[in-house]
């Protein structure tokens, strides 16, 4: 199977939220999920809206997650 098949089938969220504290190892609340995204880049959108809009929040972060492939 081709990269760019395989690629196409992939599926993207954008996860996080508030944590306990800086070592971000457990989350206050439920995690924030957005998604799926069909690719990198508009997940990445989101992502980049999500950390910026939480910018001043030290215990705010969010990471791009993607299901695996098969």
């Amino acid at each position: 199977m081709s990269q760019s098949s395989t690629n196409s089938r992939q599926q993207y969220w954008v996860i996080g939220g508030e944590f306990r504290d800086t070592g971000f190892n457990a989350l206050c609340a439920k995690p924030d999920a957005h998604g799926p995204f069909a690719s990198y880049e508009d997940a990445f959108k989101t992502w980049q809206d999500r950390s910026t809009a939480t910018r001043s929040e030290a215990h705010v972060r969010y990471t791009i997650a993607a299901n695996p492939t098969r």
